[in-house]
């Protein structure tokens, strides 16, 4: 089956919504999201960037000056979502190498050719949880700017963590006391990222961690961290993390009964705001 993604807002190669005519997508069958039935020969009316009105061919009269572009035989959806993505990570499996050889085209190759990629795909907003800053930063932009073609990024710069791997430093961003952690949330702040990304966080300090979701919370950002190890998740919710990442331990099927109970107690106090979980 081919699908054919609505891009909201956003410019794609095959179909442009840039200037003002009136633009209709017909013929073929639509699936709203919401669980509804399917719409067969679907009618989506599009003026100045924005779906005005979506319908059967039955049911809605094509303006005269319409430019009419044919879906039959196509699936129509809304723009998807990638909740955990790294533009820099691009079809390899031997970060040793990657890391040697392929930073310097990062944002001039790697990273546009990944949101290129997503956006083909029918993926129209992603969340970047970890990547160079200036790079990611500045591939955003060029999205923003229609420079590029991309999806619309939410992104997190590099992750914070106790110690970087050998080689990452350029996305991977140590932790070294309390202040060193207030002072990178607020250079990450200034940089302009959407949220605040944890990793490793069982072997950072508990000051630490606090550090980082208070200040991240006092500014505003929202703090995303890995879940692969039950004391990762333990650590995180004590201090106040609104999202994990990762279902599932890298070492056990299960969670242990401590964590499902420190979860459900978790999601029991509404006061605090909803606790995200990403695959």
């Amino acid at each position: 089956m081919r699908i054919f993604a609505l891009l909201f807002f956003i410019n794609i190669s095959s179909i442009s919504f840039s200037n003002e005519r009136v633009k209709v997508l017909m013929g073929g069958t639509l699936i709203d999201g919401f669980g509804s039935h399917t719409i067969k020969n679907s009618v989506i009316i599009i003026h100045d960037d924005i779906i005005r009105e979506v319908g059967s061919i039955n049911e809605i009269e094509i303006p005269s000056e319409a430019e009419i572009i044919s879906t039959e035989g196509m699936s129509i959806l809304p723009g998807l979502w990638d909740m955990h993505v790294h533009l820099d990570i691009n079809g390899h499996t031997d970060y040793s190498h990657w890391h040697d050889i392929y930073p310097v085209i990062f944002e001039d190759i790697i990273m546009p050719s990944s949101a290129h990629q997503l956006l083909l795909a029918g993926v129209t907003s992603v969340r970047d949880c970890g990547a160079p800053l200036d790079e990611i930063i500045s591939v955003r932009e060029k999205i923003k700017k229609n420079i590029i073609p991309g999806p619309n990024l939410y992104v997190s710069g590099p992750f914070l963590q106790h110690k970087p791997y050998p080689n990452t430093e350029l996305y991977r961003w140590g932790i070294n006391g309390v202040e060193d952690a207030k002072r990178k949330v607020r250079k990450l702040f200034n940089a302009g990222v959407d949220f605040i990304k944890l990793i490793d966080q069982d072997q950072m300090t508990m000051d630490e961690l606090y550090a980082v979701v208070e200040e991240s919370h006092k500014l505003g950002l929202k703090v995303v961290a890995h879940g692969h190890r039950p004391e990762e998740i333990r650590r995180g919710l004590k201090v106040g993390v609104d999202c994990f990442e990762h279902t599932g331990l890298s070492s056990a099927p299960n969670y242990p009964d401590d964590v499902m109970s420190m979860i459900k107690e978790r999601t029991a106090q509404m006061n605090l705001g909803p606790l995200y979980w990403t695959p």
